[in-house]
């Protein structure tokens, strides 16, 4: 199909756009998504994922017990720091190569040749890996979510372990319809997204004060009190509750894994990244001090309440029931918004890397649908594995503690991807890297070291269970989950015969792609002969050499 058929079908027609699909296919790769998201509603996406207010809801069980206040709120601060490290790096990698395949492509391109096809195969492993958790991970957290609201509604009212996980799987299968039949009506509510987001933002930090104007904890309370409710030392505790910024102010690669649907790629994306990170740093810095502000003195009473939310506890005692349910159901609809937020980019992802030929059944996976135009097989392909990542849920069924090792792996995932490119790029790509129009100029190498020695140390700390003396019900099993990815992936890449290593060769480019690979990157390859069967049509190099023919042709 030529690029200006395809264009045919582009719901913007502009020169930047046609810029767009030029500079991919520089890249090697044919335009064969529609660029339904323009600028803001890139940067929509990236921060409505994160979705400061519904993120620090589902995540409050993992800074208010290790270290109260301080845990919340210095906590929060210097990990926002951090990730803007790894933002800023990740971004610049982004405006040179704004790909949907972006990774484990940057790490291709960015490595030498003995090391590329090994490590873009892993890369693409882990990012899939991340994404399916924090899928799974918002999913849980929307159907917990959902159900405080029916205990506010009817404080006698306790969920089960099935219904959660019943709840569950309908969300992300809504999520699923969203994001296979419906993206061109999913880019348009992005900004209604950041609205809600924005307004529930204002009800927290004017309506809280307000309402517990008479109730309000002291400044040195509020900045410093330190309240450790588990069995870790402080010091610890205190670097535990780290995983709740991170986990929220994470799967900022979203922005990325749509770029071949954005407008302007080089440019949105990148400040999409950037400005997402900083927006729910900042914002959730100051919506965790109000909460420390109004919460009361007795952090224990707060965070085991029989409500099991404390957000929704700290709502209930400022706003009474009915006006704490109406905040909540609005809660709920953000929290959806995001679940199908991180879905659109997470199918994006496998469907890159199908298309490379590296996922199991590629060749089925690697499939555009001709009605709505998107990849509808890799977002049931994401639904399908997160699914079974909720029955940890019956592993604890009381107090779900097995369940909240998908919050880690939605870290461990993406930090193992993230780091490999720009540790590829500080290693080997000072050299051969090309800055696109948004660029770090001399801080690039410094950024690019503190945000991989801050990755390292998030994964190692991130492995550790939330308490000591684990049990089965309290184990942390993101270790295990991961683990068991990472040995699949290095068994399949060694299998002898069928194994990645037979087949996978990076980014399945196409031939004028790939020479300038060869230019710009690494020395000149010897030519196969066999490449000129086809009397020197284009062919696609790696992968599981798929002929290029666009997917949605197959």
């Amino acid at each position: 199909m030529s690029l200006q058929h395809h264009q045919h079908h582009h719901p913007i027609e502009s020169e930047r756009t046609r810029k767009d699909d030029d500079k991919l296919e520089h890249l090697g790769y044919h335009a064969e998504l529609k660029r339904t998201f323009t600028s803001w509603e890139t940067f929509g996406v990236a921060f409505s994922i994160m979705g400061v207010v519904p993120s620090i809801a589902s995540t409050i069980f993992y800074n208010l017990p290790y270290g109260g206040p301080v845990g919340m709120i210095w906590g929060w601060l210097i990990s926002a720091i951090l990730i803007l490290f790894v933002g800023l790096s990740m971004a610049e990698l982004a405006s040179s190569m704004p790909t949907s395949g972006g990774l484990y492509f940057w790490t291709h391109r960015l490595s030498p040749p003995r090391y590329r096809n090994f490590l873009a195969w892993m890369i693409g492993y882990n990012s899939f890996l991340g994404n399916v958790a924090a899928v799974s991970s918002l999913g849980w957290a929307c159907s917990g979510i959902v159900f405080a609201a029916a205990s506010i509604n009817n404080e006698d009212f306790i969920s089960t372990a099935g219904q959660q996980f019943g709840l569950y799987i309908g969300i992300l299968i809504v999520c699923g319809l969203i994001c296979a039949y419906g993206t061109n009506i999913f880019a348009r509510l992005q900004t209604p997204s950041v609205i809600l987001n924005v307004l529930l933002s204002l009800v927290t930090i004017i309506g809280l004060p307000i309402a517990r104007r008479h109730e309000l904890n002291t400044a040195a309370f509020t900045f410093g009190g330190f309240v450790n409710l588990t069995s870790w030392p402080n010091g610890f505790a205190f670097l535990l509750s780290f995983l709740a910024p991170v986990w929220t102010i994470c799967s900022f690669d979203c922005a990325v894994s749509i770029s071949e649907e954005a407008t302007n790629a080089s440019v949105a994306v990148p400040q999409a990244i950037v400005g997402a990170i900083g927006s729910a740093g900042v914002l959730g810095t100051v919506i965790l001090i109000i909460l420390a502000l109004t919460m009361g003195l007795d952090v224990a009473a707060v965070n085991d309440d029989a409500l099991g939310q404390p957000l929704a506890y700290i709502y209930l005692q400022a706003f009474g029931q009915k006006g704490s349910l109406a905040v909540w159901s609005f809660m709920c609809i953000a929290q959806l918004s995001m679940t199908a937020s991180l879905i659109l980019p997470s199918s994006r992802q496998a469907f890159a890397f199908a298309r490379d030929g590296a996922l199991p059944f590629s060749r089925y996976f690697h499939h555009v649908d001709t009605f709505s135009g998107t990849p509808v097989r890799a977002v049931w392909l994401v639904v399908g594995c997160a699914i079974p990542l909720g029955a940890l849920c019956f592993a604890d069924p009381v107090n779900y503690s097995a369940i909240n090792a998908i919050f880690s792996l939605a870290i461990m995932g993406p930090y193992v991807a993230y780091g490999i490119p720009i540790g590829a790029k500080l290693l080997w790509g000072q050299g051969n890297f090309v800055p696109g129009p948004w660029h770090l100029g001399r801080w690039s190498r410094m950024c690019g070291i503190i945000a991989v020695t801050w990755m390292t140390f998030a994964i190692v700390l991130f492995s550790f269970p939330a308490d000591t003396d684990p049990d089965a019900s309290t184990f942390n099993y993101a270790c295990l989950v991961a683990g068991a990815v990472w040995i699949f992936a290095t068994v399949y890449w060694f299998l002898p015969r069928i194994g990645g290593k037979t087949f996978f060769q990076g980014p399945q480019t196409t031939e004028g792609g790939m020479s300038i690979e060869q230019d710009t990157l690494s020395p000149p390859e010897i030519e196969d002969p066999s490449s000129k069967k086809n009397g020197g049509a284009p062919e696609f190099h790696g992968g599981s050499h798929i002929s290029p023919v666009p997917s949605n042709q197959l």
